[in-house]
Order: C-alpha cells, then sequence, then structure tokens
C-alpha cells in the first residue's frame, strides 16, 4: 500500500548553512547558527504529523521527497520582469541547500535517516504566500 504525506510550513523557505569556525589560542571549533531556524521548522512539522501512524518512517524504506519552495515577490520586481521569469525563483539561496535544511530538519521525525531518500524533486518559485511545501511518499509492506 502507498502512502504520502503533506507538510506546509509557513514562512520564506530556509536553505542549509556551511558551519561556522572559531579559534581560541590553539583550540578551533565549529558552530550552527541554525539552531533557532531547525527548531522552528522542527515544530511546525510535529505539529502537523502528531496523529499519524508509521512515523517515522523505518530504515529500509525508500522515500519519494517532492519539495516545493515558495518565496516571496521582491517589490522591486517589475510586472513584466515577473512574467519573464514565468514566476520561478532564480536567486540565493540554491535548491539544493534548502532541501539539504528539510531533509536534514526530518530526520528521526518522518524518516528514520536521510539516506532512505530515493527520488527527490525540488523547485523554487515565486509566491503571494511563502511557505515550504513538502510531500513524502513511500510505501508499506
Amino acid at each position: 500500500m502507498n502512502r504520502s504525506l503533506t507538510i506546509e510550513v509557513p514562512g520564506k523557505p530556509i536553505a542549509k548553512k556551511r558551519p561556522r569556525f572559531y579559534r581560541r589560542g590553539n583550540y578551533a571549533g565549529t558552530y550552527s547558527d541554525q539552531v533557532t531556524e531547525a527548531g522552528r521548522f522542527i515544530l511546525e512539522v510535529k505539529s502537523q504529523i502528531q496523529n499519524i501512524e508509521g512515523l517515522p518512517i523505518p530504515a529500509g524504506v525508500p522515500v519519494d521527497l517532492v519539495c516545493m519552495f515558495y518565496f516571496p515577490i521582491p517589490a522591486s520586481l517589475s510586472k513584466k520582469r515577473l512574467i519573464e521569469l514565468n514566476m520561478m525563483h532564480t536567486k540565493k539561496p540554491d535548491a539544493d541547500n534548502c532541501l539539504k535544511f528539510v531533509k536534514d530538519c526530518l530526520n528521526g521525525i518522518v524518516w528514520h535517516d536521510d539516506a532512505q531518500v530515493a527520488c527527490v524533486k525540488a523547485m523554487k518559485v515565486l509566491a503571494d504566500k511563502p511557505m515550504t511545501k513538502i510531500t513524502v511518499r513511500w510505501s508499506e509492506t
């Protein structure tokens, strides 16, 4: 039996950032300045999937992932230019960095590990209502 799940996280899509490095004397360390963004994202996801049985998807079950990243339309963009772009978002952040953020946040919540994601489709578009829409499909045995 095939199952699917759709999650909509309101707000501007978030991209995975690189770790930051610091040095204190001879000691070098790393930190992530993205903890609060990931926390907000995870809370929203958990609130939408709290009553769904079978999650996280067990290890070894292949997952199809479709992500739509809806970015706000810049005020500086003319209607003519908007039509030329065909509503596609062509600026930073990159789609793959947005996808990395989503996959990392859903680890242990929707699936056991993001290595289960066998098929991926991601798209960045301009929209009046910014959000991240995630569709997950998997087969239940």
